[in-house]
């Protein structure tokens, strides 16, 4: 990962306050390439979805992608058919400003559910957008800043790729930090490279990417109306990539996407807990996932983390319910590396030395192995969640009063 994040060749970026956010603070974010684009993107699965992920979820897989625009502090959700004209208004604006097609801008909106977007204000802020593009590391940062809405940190990165024939970078921006739960991706994100890739290799990087990262989180196990995760390659650094060049850009854009997606774990709303989630010893990866979603997600067994109760009961019984034929006689758990359940059977640990670790340290590690028996192979899923906390209970209950 870079230190400093920064723009793929032939990539600029912007973030401007355009006054939809009655705080003042920036709320437009584009992204632009100088040329075309290979692109791909993947969305929420919530039947109520934003108007934004309607429309550019009709241009994707595409080759001639231009730009990306964004804006924080209103969903555009629940708003009907005048919210789909409102999202393709977007569009059409900033394909004027880039002398492009419309159907090579895509728009993402994030906030509150329910109310009309501010159009005017809208538009009179994107020639302000397109004229505050810059390719500099702080161009970037503005873009990843202006996304966010109750993050409390921009979420950003880059990395350098080598290449059979040079290097070739991958960043990316997202926000997130509530309404996260798996499938699709629980927050908005943009990932950039100058890798020549066809919107056939977009498509199946983003999707490999995407299943081990963004879909492998969650703070509340409730499905944004909004996901959205695009990836844009523009072809600027010209190097043929052979397959497995391919493959090491895949792996890049699997970084990139684990690294933003276990930053809004880390940046969950109240949370003072990061949790990371093994499952291991499946015969399938869908069943390991299953186990570890319902892990991650109990509230049970979030709350005794945020409390620092190693209540290792909630845990394997939330195993339990996940549709998994497995036998309990070959599970397994460790909490911070203690074993507190072994081969089915309680284990003795000191409850108050663990008690303490969890207190103690931000970050808790749960191992959960099945070593034989029914759905018993070799399969594992890594996922992050956070702890549940009276503070996160305070804030939704305040999000719209």
């Amino acid at each position: 990962m870079s230190s400093q994040p920064s723009l793929p060749l032939g990539f600029t970026a912007s973030g401007t306050t355009c006054g939809i956010k009655a705080s003042g603070k920036p709320d437009l974010a584009l992204f632009v390439s100088d040329r075309p684009a290979a692109s791909a993107g993947v969305f929420t699965t919530n039947r109520v979805c934003g108007a934004p992920v309607i429309v550019s979820k009709e241009r994707v897989p595409s080759s001639v992608a231009r730009a990306v625009i964004i804006n924080s502090g209103n969903s555009n959700a629940a708003t009907g058919e005048p919210g789909i004209a409102d999202a393709r208004a977007m569009t059409a604006a900033v394909a004027k400003q880039l002398d492009c097609h419309e159907e090579a801008v895509f728009v993402c909106s994030t906030g509150v559910i329910g109310v009309p977007l501010p159009m005017a204000t809208i538009m009179k802020g994107i020639p302000t957008g397109i004229e505050a593009l810059g390719a500099s590391d702080q161009h970037l940062l503005a873009a990843a800043t202006s996304m966010m809405t109750t993050d409390t940190f921009p979420k950003l990165t880059s990395v350098d790729v080598r290449v059979s024939g040079g290097t070739v970078r991958v960043s990316g921006a997202c926000k997130g930090a509530a309404m996260i739960a798996p499938n699709m991706a629980t927050m908005l994100g943009v990932v950039l490279t100058d890798a020549a890739l066809t919107p056939e290799q977009c498509d199946q990087a983003l999707r490999f990417g995407v299943d081990r990262t963004f879909n492998c989180i969650s703070v509340d196990g409730h499905m944004s109306t909004s996901d959205t995760v695009l990836l844009l390659a523009n072809g600027a650094n010209p190097i043929e990539l052979s397959p497995e060049d391919f493959l090491k850009v895949q792996a890049a854009v699997q970084q990139v996407c684990q690294h933003l997606a276990t930053s809004i774990i880390r940046d969950a709303e109240g949370a003072d807990h990061f949790v990371t989630v093994d499952v291991q010893g499946l015969e399938t990866r869908d069943q390991a996932y299953r186990i570890a979603k319902e892990i991650a997600e109990s509230a049970l067994v979030k709350t005794a983390i945020a409390g620092g109760d190693p209540n290792w009961g909630r845990i394997v019984s939330a195993a339990g319910y996940a549709n998994v034929e497995f036998d309990t006689a070959f599970a397994s758990l460790k909490i911070n590396g203690v074993q507190v359940y072994l081969a089915g059977t309680p284990v003795r640990f000191n409850a108050s030395e663990l008690s303490a670790s969890l207190k103690s340290k931000r970050d808790v590690a749960l191992e959960y192995s099945i070593s034989g028996g029914p759905c018993s192979g070799t399969e594992s899923v890594r996922f992050w969640t956070s702890d549940l906390t009276q503070e996160y209970v305070r804030l939704n209950s305040e999000y719209t009063t």
